[in-house]
C-alpha cells in the first residue's frame, strides 16, 4: 500500500479507480476503511461497507436491500441479450418469489443427504486429476487442479458424458467474463455466445436425459427434473439458467476456495503441519480457510427504502457493495484476524453469505474443498 495516511486512504478510497498495489493485497486498504470510514460513500453515489456487523445486517434484510439485478444489468448487457436473460434468471441475482421458488429446488437436490451421497465420485474426480499431474515435472496448481474440479465435479453429478464437458470451462468463464466491471465489447460478444452455446447444449442433454430417466436415477439432474412443490417445476429455459448458474457458481467459489487455500497453507507451514499431524482438522481448516481469502470477495445489494447503516443514512435506490473479504477480518468478531487459524472456533465468516442468500451449493463447495485439499 502507499506511504499515505490510512485516514486519507479511506477518505478518497474509489472502487473503481483502485491502485495496483489493491490487486497484490487488498487488506490494508480494508483496515482502513474499516477503522475510519467502515460505511464509505463513494464518487458514484454507492456505499463501500467493510465491518462484519453491518454487512451481516444487510445480508439478513432482502426487505430492504435487494438482490435483483435488473436496474444493473439492463444498460451494461440490454435487454435482448442472451446475458441479460441468463443473469437475471439465475438464483443469486433474484428476490423473492423468483428466488424462493428456485432455492427450493436446489434446497432437495444438493440438501446435506444428497450432497453426502456425492462424496464417492467426488472423490474419484479428484483422484483422476491427481493421477494425471503425479509424474509431471511442474503443474498449475489452478489450472490442472483447482479450476478443473468443480468443472468435473458438475458433469459427473449431472452425469454429462467426459466426452462432451470439454466447452463446458470455456462458456463458464465466458459468462462470468461478462460480469467484471466495465466489460469490454469482445467479453460481452464472447458471453452471449457462451450463453447461446450452453442452452443448446443442455435442451439436447435434458431432453436425452428425461426420455431415459429411471425411477432408479437419483443425480442432481434427476433431482431437479423430478422436483416440483405447489405445482411448479423447473422446465425449460428456466432450468437450463439454473443449471449454468450452478456450473459457473460452483466454479468460482470452488476454484478459489481451493488455490487460494492451498497456497495460504504453503505460506503458512506451521498451520499445514498442524493439519498433517491431525487430519482430523480438515472441517474446521475449509471455514479457515474460508474466511481467510473470501473466494468471493465483494457481493453487491440495491437499497430499496431510505435507511441506515452503523449511523449512516442510506437513501433508496443506491448500490451497496459488502466487501466480503473485509468483514472476515474483522477484529471485532475474529481474534488476530489476519493470522490463519486452522483451529479457529467459532468462526462466523460470510462467505457463504446469510440469510435467504446463503449459498445454495454450500455444502458441495466445502465437500470439494475437504476432498481436494485433505
Amino acid at each position: 500500500m502507499s506511504d499515505m495516511n490510512p485516514a486519507l486512504i479511506a477518505q478518497t478510497f474509489d472502487p473503481a479507480q483502485l491502485p495496483a498495489d489493491y490487486f497484490a493485497d487488498p487488506y490494508p486498504y480494508f483496515q482502513a476503511l474499516r477503522e475510519h470510514d467502515p460505511v464509505h460513500r463513494c464518487p458514484d453515489g454507492g456505499f463501500y461497507l467493510t465491518r462484519h456487523a453491518d454487512c451481516y445486517q444487510v445480508y439478513r434484510d432482502p426487505t430492504r436491500f435487494s438482490s435483483d439485478k435488473r436496474q444493473t444489468f439492463l444498460p451494461l448487457f440490454g435487454a435482448d441479450s442472451l446475458l441479460y436473460e441468463h443473469h437475471t434468471s439465475s438464483l443469486v441475482f433474484n428476490d423473492p418469489p423468483l428466488h424462493t421458488q428456485v432455492r427450493r429446488a436446489f434446497g432437495n437436490a444438493l440438501s446435506p443427504r444428497a450432497v453426502a451421497a456425492m462424496a464417492a465420485p467426488i472423490s474419484r474426480v479428484i483422484d483422476e486429476l491427481l493421477d494425471h499431474i503425479e509424474d509431471r515435472v511442474e503443474f498449475d496448481l489452478v489450472t490442472d487442479f483447482a479450476a478443473a474440479i468443480p468443472i468435473e465435479v458438475i458433469g459427473s453429478l449431472l452425469r454429462i458424458p467426459p466426452a462432451e464437458r470439454g466447452p463446458l470451462r470455456r462458456w463458464s468463464l465466458a459468462i462470468l467474463g461478462a460480469l467484471e466491471f466495465q466489460p469490454n465489447p469482445q467479453r460481452l460478444a464472447e458471453g452471449n455466445a457462451a450463453v447461446a452455446e450452453f442452452l443448446a447444449f443442455l435442451d439436447d442433454f435434458v431432453q436425452r436425459r428425461q426420455h431415459s430417466l429411471s425411477d432408479d436415477d437419483n443425480d442432481l439432474l434427476a433431482r431437479l427434473i423430478r422436483w416440483q412443490s405447489d405445482g411448479y417445476q423447473l422446465r425449460g429455459k428456466t432450468l437450463y439458467h439454473q443449471i449454468i448458474f450452478l456450473l459457473n457458481a460452483g466454479h468460482e467459489t470452488t476454484t478459489n476456495l481451493i488455490s487460494n487455500g492451498l497456497l495460504a497453507l504453503l505460506n503458512q507451514p506451521d498451520q499445514l503441519a498442524r493439519l498433517r499431524h491431525d487430519p482430523g482438522l480438515i472441517d474446521s481448516t475449509v471455514e479457515e480457510l474460508l474466511r481467510f481469502e473470501a473466494p468471493i470477495q465483494l457481493n453487491n445489494r440495491l437499497s430499496l427504502a431510505d435507511t441506515e447503516l452503523g449511523g449512516v443514512p442510506i437513501p433508496a435506490g443506491v448500490n451497496i457493495t459488502l466487501a466480503i473479504a473485509a468483514a472476515n477480518r474483522d477484529p471485532a468478531v475474529f481474534e488476530q484476524p489476519d493470522r490463519l487459524d486452522i483451529c479457529r472456533q467459532p468462526n462466523p465468516h460470510l462467505s457463504f453469505g446469510s440469510g435467504i442468500h446463503t449459498c445454495a451449493g454450500l455444502h458441495i463447495a466445502r465437500l470439494e474443498g475437504k476432498i481436494a485439499i485433505a
